[in-house]
């Protein structure tokens, strides 16, 4: 009975808010409760019936599922590039779910027709530029990948109709520490990965713009270079005015990845990090990371004013996207999409825009800078944490040393020794339920851990914590 559905769904809430958004933000609670793969399949029972479950067996279902997942929600996750949670944005994500409805047409998402396109305007504005395009795309990966497909279009617009007979052989351009998505979105489009081309990397993590100059050879056609704004280890930034020019040079279409560093653009202080984006002819960027929207919110946007997204991409249904309709087609941008089907994903970035103003998103960006300062300045001052250098962002990576190891940098198994460290302080503090930070080897460096500071609900107390905890689970390695 629905009334049966509608009691359910009010005692899950309350579940929710308990189990996830009460004790899921509390330091006293853990980040999660690992538990190994057989024995959650059992404590699960993920097996379907033929016959259903009670009322009572399927709230115990709810706290299950919210009881053994991570909670990303919590002060001490610091795993990924997104963490924290937003109240407004939360609520605007439960909206969006509970609306559940398609963002192609004006006719069935009239709201979000209208948001999406004044929450691009806002981000486009922010980049610089006054007039252009953009989509929300199911994540960074995506995003880029349109990029990507419309850049080809743009320099080959046969290949819509004709496909790749019609092209020549295409040459990518993007840095060693740039995402994985640049190499996926070229095995997808048919481009094919011995076709991007791989740029050097100065110790920061930066593109060396001599070394972009010197990969671009005629035996292809040099269509495309990605520069990355914050990169996923070590949070760096390329170059854009040097890149913009090489791209301008030699008529390339300049995409830039800022999904994770785009958000900078709201500080004063630090958008210097991003100077030249403004020369782009692409820029995606995740609102879901930096600033807290929530999974999933990213853009692409275009500085184009020729309709290129929507001619690429546009394939007429008739059923959809008729032309008779009794209001403006235009606001029918559902063809703009390579998807039919597109879940609103900008309600719970304008309802927290809404609700803190440009000047709180700004305040926030700058607060992570500051505590990821305060982050580097203390672990200066501990003798068993060594940084892998000194970054821009609030990406801080570095070495635990364990005093086993302080002195024995010459020794032949050094190196060897060091990488088994962080796999072990990581199963550690998974086993307890402390907290949650990532590692990785890199270019030569052997396993280094990559803490990231971006939720503003953290404090120099937490900092500390970190430290502190890396040093218990640590010092008897």
């Amino acid at each position: 009975l629905p009334s049966d559905g509608k009691l359910f769904l009010t005692e899950a809430f309350n579940v929710i808010m308990e189990e996830i958004l009460h004790k899921g933000t509390d330091l006293k609670e853990k980040v999660c409760e690992w538990k190994d793969p057989d024995q959650l399949r059992a404590l699960l029972d993920l097996d379907l019936r033929e016959h259903g479950e009670s009322h009572e067996q399927l709230l115990q279902r709810v706290r299950d599922v919210a009881r053994y997942s991570v909670k990303t929600c919590h002060p001490r996750f610091f795993n990924q590039l997104f963490a924290g949670v937003d109240y407004h944005a939360l609520t605007g994500r439960l909206l969006t779910e509970t609306l559940n409805t398609s963002q192609y047409t004006y006719e069935v998402a009239p709201v979000f027709v209208l948001m999406e396109e004044e929450v691009l305007r806002q981000l486009r504005s922010l980049v610089g530029w006054s007039e252009g395009d953009g989509i929300f795309c199911p994540g960074g990966s995506v995003s880029n990948m349109y990029a990507m497909n419309i850049a080809r279009y743009w320099a080959f617009p046969q290949v819509k109709t004709q496909g790749l007979w019609a092209t020549p052989r295409m040459a990518i351009f993007t840095s060693q520490q740039s995402h994985y998505s640049m190499k996926k979105a070229a095995t997808f489009l048919g481009i094919g990965t011995d076709n991007v081309f791989i740029v050097q990397v100065d110790e920061s993590g930066s593109m060396i713009p001599e070394d972009l100059e010197a990969k671009i050879v005629q035996d292809a056609v040099p269509f495309f270079v990605n520069a990355t704004a914050g990169t996923t280890v070590q949070g760096a930034f390329d170059p854009l005015n040097h890149i913009a020019d090489i791209s301008e040079r030699n008529g390339m279409w300049m995409h830039i990845d800022a999904a994770w560093g785009g958000s900078v653009l709201f500080s004063k202080k630090h958008k210097h990090l991003v100077a030249g984006i403004e020369r782009a002819n692409s820029v995606t960027w995740n609102p879901h990371k930096m600033l807290l929207a929530g999974l999933q919110c990213s853009v692409i946007l275009f500085r184009d004013t020729t309709n290129l997204l929507m001619h690429c991409h546009s394939a007429n249904a008739t059923y959809l996207f008729q032309q008779d309709k009794f209001y403006d087609t235009s606001l029918d941008t559902g063809d703009k999409s390579i998807q039919c089907g597109r879940k609103v994903d900008c309600l719970k970035l304008w309802l927290m825009w809404k609700a803190i103003g440009t000047h709180g998103l700004s305040e926030r960006v700058d607060k992570t800078f500051a505590l990821a300062r305060y982050l580097v300045e203390e672990m200066e001052k501990r003798e068993n944490f060594k940084l892998v250098c000194k970054g821009h962002f609030v990406n801080v990576c570095f070495w635990f040393i364990p005093p086993s190891l302080k002195g024995k940098e010459n020794s032949p198994d050094y190196q060897e020794r060091l990488s088994k460290v962080a796999p072990v302080i990581k199963e550690r503090m998974m086993k307890r339920g402390t907290m949650m930070v990532g590692y990785q080897p890199m270019d030569g460096r052997v396993n280094f851990f990559r803490m990231v500071v971006l939720s503003p609900q953290l404090t120099t107390k937490d900092m500390d914590f970190f430290l502190d905890e890396i040093e218990k689970l640590g010092k008897d390695l």
